[in-house]
């Protein structure tokens, strides 16, 4: 959701090369209600079964008879079906074009025939005039330098890769930046419910698409219907802040994943208790910053692989087997194991998003002691995040600002969080909880990002999925048990 990575959940948001989509030339005037679903264009790689179409909604809505930015939207399951439930994976800047068959087919039959799924490229993204930030590749080093700066060159060496990355942006991106915020995806939610001819929306919005879900409730209160927000953002911090929120939460899911490496021993020889296992882990970090695996696999993207890894423990025996193979003379298997868990070092579509949203500190001696004291509470993963998100010191489009989320007559909704979620940490579904009266939360004791129908907890999936069919609310927050850990 935040600064680590853009994929908030592999398993809902996993479809690739998805084609960009310039602003279109048309006036905004020019636009007209409705949808018109057809076969997708071959260059999205929808899958089997989904639908598209394209809606032109205003780049600016302060100016909505000017330039228009046309979206790129996916449905599957019936036309026939009475309702439609919108959906947003995450991010900010993860394509919509592969959710809807994710979703529906992975449905509680109860609801199947109920709703028409549909998501969306979010402006900015993929097939809707994504952000363009040019051959960013070539502005990074590979493999990275540490993450964790050992002196003054180090540290500026990584700010100036973060300078360069912004000014590319900026570059070939222009103007549209300023445009790409939560408050202009969420009136264009309201666009797509109208084209798509409902008098209210109903929305699933994973991680970032919480913050999403939230900001249109507030702008659009009489509009909002049945809204579940899962992997809740905290609405009372700013990105930059919720950022080192997340260090916290990413270093106890670790060590979670350590001690369960530990009582795996017999596989993977880590070390026979949490302690052991990162003692171990501190090792392999110091080895491969000193010689990187096969030149390619330094400490900078094995902390990138961990921090994936924590977003879901399916993903666990893959890293902890690549480690152990590394250990045992075979350092292909880091390189391997990063063709899965590594991701985009540059988002651009998520760096837009972040870098306006909120303000973020011009002065780097702020962003330096910030990460500096969160490293002594999260040393794997302080500066890594920071880095992500450092190009939001030099970003070229000035803040504009977010939606003041809960402020006015704002209707109550269903929040689905796991107990020990690393990306949106359980203390913003508590104050989201608070922020919107009369919401209900259901709460798994567990630890991956994203709950609802891609967790296997039956417990989350039968509540989530009665107010969904019902539209009533559980009359009080609902705890769901953890399910089993990874074999």
């Amino acid at each position: 959701m935040t600064a680590v990575r853009g994929a908030v959940l592999a398993c809902v948001a996993c479809v690739a090369g998805v084609a960009a989509a310039g602003i279109a030339a048309v006036p905004a005037a020019a636009i007209t209600p409705g949808v018109d679903w057809g076969e997708c264009a071959p260059e999205l790689n929808a899958p089997r079964g989904t639908g598209c179409a394209r809606l032109a909604v205003p780049l600016d809505y302060a100016d909505p008879s000017g330039r228009s930015i046309t979206l790129t939207l996916a449905a599957a399951g019936s036309l026939d079906a009475p309702d439609v439930l919108v959906v947003n994976p995450g991010g900010p800047g993860e394509s919509g074009i592969g959710t809807p068959k994710q979703v529906w087919s992975s449905m509680p039959e109860e609801i199947k025939d109920k709703y028409l799924v549909v998501s969306f490229d979010p402006r900015g993204v993929g097939a809707s005039g994504a952000v363009d930030c040019g051959d960013t590749a070539s502005l990074l080093p590979s493999p990275l330098p540490p993450n964790t700066p050992a002196d003054e060159e180090q540290e500026t060496r990584r700010t100036d890769i973060a300078r360069n990355i912004a000014d590319a942006c900026a570059e070939h991106s222009g103007d549209r930046l300023r445009h790409i915020t939560t408050e202009n995806a969420a009136r264009d939610l309201d666009r797509i419910r109208a084209a798509l001819g409902k008098e209210k929306l109903d929305y699933l919005g994973y991680s970032y698409g919480s913050k999403l879900g939230a900001t249109y409730a507030t702008l659009f209160p009489d509009a909002t219907g049945r809204m579940v927000l899962d992997g809740v953002v905290d609405p009372t911090v700013s990105t930059y802040e919720s950022g080192f929120q997340q260090n916290g939460a990413l270093q106890r899911r670790a060590e979670q994943f350590f001690d369960w490496a530990a009582d795996r021993d017999e596989r993977y020889h880590l070390g026979t208790t949490g302690e052991g296992v990162s003692g171990t882990w501190e090792d392999i970090r110091g080895k491969l910053a000193a010689e990187p695996a096969e030149g390619k696999v330094g400490s900078a993207e094995l902390d990138e692989m961990l921090a994936s890894a924590m977003y879901t423990d399916v993903s666990w025996p893959t890293l902890a087997d690549a480690v152990a193979r590394y250990l045992e003379g075979d350092p292909g298997a880091l390189v391997r194991a990063t063709e899965q868990l590594s991701i985009d070092p540059v988002n651009g579509a998520q760096l837009a998003y972040n870098c306006v949203d909120d303000e973020w500190p011009a002065d780097w001696r702020t962003w330096h002691e910030d990460t500096a004291d969160s490293a002594r509470e999260a040393p794997l993963f302080a500066w890594l995040n920071t880095w992500y998100s450092a190009p939001c010191a030099f970003w070229g489009a000035e803040p504009g600002g977010p939606v003041d989320i809960g402020d006015g007559d704002v209707p109550p909704v269903l929040l689905v969080q796991a107990q020990h979620d690393p990306a949106t940490p359980v203390e913003g579904a508590h104050r989201m909880r608070d922020t919107l009266p009369g919401s209900r939360l259901v709460l798994s004791g567990g630890g991956n990002h994203g709950q609802f129908l891609f967790d296997g907890n039956g417990c989350v999936d039968t509540a989530v999925a009665a107010y969904l069919r019902t539209g009533d609310l559980p009359e009080a927050d609902i705890d769901c048990p953890a399910p089993p850990p990874p074999e």
